[in-house]
Formats: structure tokens, sequence, C-alpha cells
């Protein structure tokens, strides 16, 4: 009898000390952030639902304990701590009072990934995708016949690679006119503008603007960094005005054509200038790169603080193990606080400089994220330059706020209140 009430003492025991898997998100005590998101994806795709703790020690995530994901954190190098029924209660009892700015948001299920990119472009050409390789989640590619055909409803989430909407070929006139890599991507972009039925590819890239905007209002998440961020609403502000000059399209752009931008068409921008040049590598005022006099040992972001329990979602997109993080250039590096509409959330910013850095807001019944410059690990990225490695950079803050955006579709959402 004695045996028998000792084994069932030792297995109510074993299973109290041994019923979830928490992986911590903070600075001291997670090796590996980036690869930390892919485990928690790589759960949601069995059909087993995690919780986000919200500002409970970096963003942490909260697991059903069992050997096979235990192996799976060893086998990715992956931090994680198992714990009891009780401390697992305890840490969401802590979360829901109403003293702590904290909150547990369930992740219901793993978003379909989706990433508009040109067919032949490598993971390391976008950090997006570089990260999504580096985590090991899976993505599907997409390009202008997809979208077009709208294969957009597919999916889940939607990542814009560092794309130009206007059809001006990036504004790399000036520099790279001569360069056989861009002699034959404008090559390739007119080809197939012409196989997809337009004369121009400004008007190829404008009506995939305006698909991707349908995407959105119709409940998609869209997230866009460096110059796929300002040349979308540029597009779609120009609807129906020809904004490119003769080396771009073959005939000149519209007269007075500042004028005619409409700027209610827009996701986040407004009331900006249009760089009119050919020559300078800029497309409107809503970039800062030329406007910037920080150096690069300064050059730091602030992410802003948000109420958990009431603002969940920028909450969300905000997780991190610390507030400051560093900055980045791209061609587009940062907006113009002035160029904001006042319904868009500005979550990250210099104040220095007075600029914003990452940006999100609502569109119909889905959402955006705008974030600027290239690539977080690589201050001043050029044409040309060797990959990011990212084993060298397993707990980059710049990259966690990309792979926030990723498990974003995957919460059940609750109404923001401001």
């Amino acid at each position: 009898m004695k045996k028998v009430l000792f084994l069932l003492l030792f297995l109510l025991t074993t299973h109290s000390y041994a019923s979830y898997i928490l992986i911590p998100m903070d600075a001291d005590s997670q090796k590996n952030h980036l690869k930390a998101y892919g485990i928690t994806y790589w759960v949601l795709a069995k059909n087993t639902k995690v919780k986000w703790l919200l500002n409970y020690r970096g963003g942490s995530f909260l697991l059903q304990d069992n050997d096979e994901v235990r192996h799976e954190c060893k086998v990715r190098g992956v931090s994680f701590e198992v714990i009891s029924d009780d401390n697992a209660q305890a840490i969401l009892e802590e979360i829901s009072s109403p003293s702590q700015n904290m909150e547990a948001v369930v992740l219901e299920k793993a978003p379909k990934i989706a990433v508009y990119t040109p067919k032949g472009k490598l993971p390391w050409d976008d950090a997006v995708t570089m990260v999504l390789s580096y985590a090991e989640i899976p993505y599907e590619t997409v390009y202008d016949e997809e979208v077009l055909n709208d294969e957009l409803i597919l999916y889940d989430w939607l990542h814009l690679h560092h794309e130009d909407f206007t059809g001006q070929f990036g504004k790399f006139y000036r520099m790279y006119r001569a360069a056989a890599w861009y002699i034959e991507e404008k090559k390739e972009a007119e080809a197939l503008a012409t196989k997809l039925g337009y004369n121009k590819v400004s008007e190829a890239k404008r009506d995939v603007a305006l698909k991707i905007r349908d995407y959105v209002v119709g409940g998609g998440f869209m997230f866009a960094m460096c110059s796929a961020t300002d040349s979308f609403d540029i597009a779609l502000s120009a609807e129906n005005v020809d904004i490119c000059e003769p080396m771009f399209d073959g005939d000149g752009s519209d007269a007075n054509y500042q004028s005619k931008i409409d700027y209610n068409k827009t996701f986040a921008f407004k009331d900006y200038t249009l760089e009119r040049s050919p020559m300078v590598y800029e497309f409107s005022s809503i970039d800062m790169t030329r406007k910037r006099k920080i150096p690069k040992q300064t050059d730091y972001f602030s992410l802003m603080d948000f109420s958990a329990k009431w603002d969940p979602i920028p909450t969300m997109l905000c997780q991190n193990h610390t507030a400051l993080v560093k900055g980045f250039m791209g061609q587009t590096t940062s907006f113009t606080r002035d160029e904001i509409k006042s319904n868009v959330l500005v979550m990250g910013e210099n104040h220095t400089n007075g600029e914003a850095k990452y940006i999100h807001g609502i569109k119909g019944k889905g959402f955006f994220t705008f974030y600027g410059g290239h690539d977080p690990e690589d201050y001043t990225h050029k044409v040309g330059d060797p990959k990011t490695e990212l084993d060298l950079h397993p707990t980059s803050p710049g990259y966690r706020l990309i792979l926030n955006n990723v498990l974003f579709p995957a919460a059940k959402k609750k109404k923001q209140k401001t």
C-alpha cells in the first residue's frame, strides 16, 4: 500500500513540476531570440496554442511541455525553462494583475506567409527573407503575376521586398544606369509588364499596389521595409498620374504632377513632395536619409511603451529585450514625422533627429507596419555588400521587430483602444 501511495505521489509531483515550457525572451536568459520565434511558429504549425506573455521577461512564450519541444529547443539552441503548473499559474496571475503592464495573448495558428519579391532573388537580398530562413519559419514567394491573379487571399501575412512601386527602377539611374545588373533588371521588369498586358512598368506596379491595398483592406497583414514603404504609398497617391521621366517609361511626366497627388489614397503618409529629378536617389520628402545629422555611434531609436492590456497590438509589435535599438540606413531610412497621418501609430522613433523609424496602422479590416532601413545589422548596406550572418547576431533587437510582425496574425485579436 505504501508503495502505491509513494508511486501516486511521485507521479503527481512529477506532473506538477514539468507541465509547461517557458521560453524567456529577456536579455540575460535567452541566447537565441531569433530562433525562439521559429520554435513558437513550429509549435503553432502543429495546431498547438501558445501564450505570448507581453512585457513579461522581454515578451516570453509559454508552451505545453513535451519531449519533442524540449528536443527542438536544444537542437536550435533556444534557451528554455521547464516549469510546473503552479509556477505557470503564478506567472499568469502576476500578468493579469491590473497593476502590471503585461498581458497574455493566445497565439492560435501559424500564419501562412508570402514574400513579394522578384524571381531569382536570394534570401540574403532582404532582411525579412534572411531572418525567416534563419528562424526556420517557412514562407512562399509571390510577385506581380500572382498578385494580379488574386493569389494573396491564400496568405495571412505579406512582406514587401525592397521594391519600387512607382516604376522608376529604384531611382538607381544616376549611379547604375550603365551597370549590367541594372540594365538586366530593367529589361526583365519591362518584359514582365508586357507579358501582363501593360505598356509601362509603372502601370503594372500601380495595379499591383492597388491589389495589395485591397488585400489589406479585406483583412490582410502587410509588412514593408525600406523603399517598399514610401514608394507603395506614392504609387497609390499617383494612381492616375504619370510621375516618371522619359528614361523610365519612354515619355514625359504629367505637367504639374505634384498638384495632382491624392494623399487621401495613401496608408501612412501625407503632404509629401515628390523628388522630380531622376538623378537623385530619393523618392520624396518622406524619407529622412538626406536630412540626418547623426553619427553612427549614437544612432539609436527608442521603442514606445504601450498599455499591454488596452493596446495589445502595438505592445505585441514592440516586444523586445531592450527599448533602445541600433539605427540602420536604407534608401528609405526613416520617416518625416510631420508627413505621417494622425491615425498612424509611431512605435519607434529617434528623438534627436525628430524622425519615425517604425510605424503601424489599420486600413479597412487589415493592418500594415512600415519599418525604415534595409538591414538591422548592416548600418550602411550598399549594392554588392556581403550578406549579414545572423549566426553573429542571434539576439538582434532590430530583427526581433520583424519577427514580432510575423507572429502578429497568429494572435487572437482584441480591439485596440487608442
